[in-house]
């Protein structure tokens, strides 16, 4: 009986979970999304099943052989603490409550790879007895995926040194893979790893996006006006119409995309003030296909986040990036290295101030930026292929083992 079953698993369509700890905002959600895709468009015969705590993942369309399980929210308060979104249960029930779910669908599902989406042990170390688990069974291959920004080294330190972080990393993952460029930025500057997981370090370069067809743009020239997920974009948006407010001649028009966390109150003072705009900036809430509106955008004005930059260098798109400088410093930090390197323009508070006028300068000036592709260098844009490289040696690395 034991043969049969490692002969069954071996023959069987691969299986990858991806894990993604959001508790608000896009970006983690929006990364698995984007490698799910790629895994599953790579590998006619393979399925993802992605772990996210998004409040909106329902809302967005998923590739064939593509599901999600939605795990309970939780909401982080502007003192940093976290609380739950369940009506009647406390932060730590909720965490157990999601534990619970995570290690009950990767033992059904029982994965080929899992992957982690940032945080090494999950939120709140809610993926310790999942990690747990399948490092005992040693048949699936655990991989903790990074972004290219983190935050300040010294600020990155103690939080991993809070989270032991660094030792779930060391003790758990057979690969930890980079999603951006040495060359541009080392997300891992400051932690104490060892060499050996400075070995099993894979830089993928980033993620390039392109999420099937895409569809009519609106009508053009027009630009794209993105805060991502819009929870902490209200000053961007802010700067944006007052710029069109003061200056009546600012072209061309602009297309704003709230985002689904850019809600209540302010989104209604917005709404008043765009529709006195006469048509010159419209609006719409939630884009989950925002692949059309980049592709048929004159330029952007957006923050800094992982994936809209991304979608910039895909997209091959002039922008000004507004990056946020709390709770951490990564949007700056990327921000400030994409202009370095000539990819994108910053609006920088302490340089350049973030008033009605620079606002109107740098929307005048997108034009005379040169295009992302101008100064892309080789591998910038590898991440997917890379990473489906990565899976399918895994893949055949797990199936030679189970053969011996």
């Amino acid at each position: 009986m034991q043969g049969d079953s490692r002969t069954h698993q071996t023959v069987r369509a691969p299986r990858v979970m991806l894990y993604s700890h959001d508790t608000f905002g896009l970006g983690h959600l929006r990364r698995c999304r984007a490698l799910a895709a790629a895994i599953t468009q790579a590998d006619s015969s393979a399925s993802a099943l992605i772990l996210t705590g998004s409040p909106v993942a329902g809302r967005f369309t998923f590739p064939r052989r593509v599901d999600h399980v939605r795990l309970p929210g939780v909401t982080k308060r502007a003192d940093g603490s976290y609380v739950s979104q369940t009506m009647g249960m406390g932060i730590d029930e909720v965490t157990n409550l999601r534990s619970d779910l995570i290690c009950s669908a990767a033992k059904r599902y029982d994965p080929d790879i899992l992957i982690v989406d940032k945080e090494p042990t999950g939120f709140r170390g809610e993926l310790r007895p999942t990690l747990e688990m399948l490092l005992s069974k040693g048949r699936a291959s655990l991989v903790l995926g990074l972004r290219d920004v983190l935050d300040e080294p010294e600020v990155l330190a103690a939080e991993w040194a809070r989270k032991d972080a660094v030792t779930a990393t060391e003790r758990f993952y057979h690969e930890i893979w980079v999603y951006g460029l040495r060359s541009v930025y080392d997300p891992t500057a400051g932690l104490p790893l060892s060499d050996a997981v400075h070995a099993r370090m894979h830089w993928t370069g980033y993620l390039r996006r392109d999420l099937g067809p895409l569809g009519a743009p609106p009508p053009q020239p027009y630009v794209l006006i993105t805060p991502g997920g819009g929870g902490d974009g209200e000053a961007m948006v802010n700067l944006v119409l007052s710029a069109y407010e003061q200056d009546p001649e600012l072209s061309p028009r602009a297309v704003l995309v709230y985002g689904p966390f850019l809600s209540g109150e302010t989104r209604a003072e917005f709404e008043r003030r765009v529709a006195a705009l006469n048509g010159r900036v419209t609006a719409v809430g939630f884009e989950s296909q925002i692949e059309t509106l980049f592709a048929g955008a004159e330029g952007v004005v957006c923050m800094g986040g992982y994936n809209t930059f991304c979608e910039v260098l895909s997209f091959d798109k002039r922008a000004v990036i507004v990056p946020r400088t709390m709770p951490r410093l990564e949007q700056w930090i990327r921000a400030s290295r994409a202009e370095e390197l000539g990819l994108v323009r910053m609006l920088d508070e302490s340089r350049d101030g973030l008033t009605a006028g620079s606002m109107i300068r740098a929307i005048r000036n997108l034009p005379n930026q040169p295009l992302p592709s101008q100064a892309i260098g080789d591998g910038l844009l590898d991440g997917l292929d890379y990473v489906t490289r990565r899976v399918e040696a895994l893949l055949r690395g797990a199936k030679d083992q189970a053969a011996e």
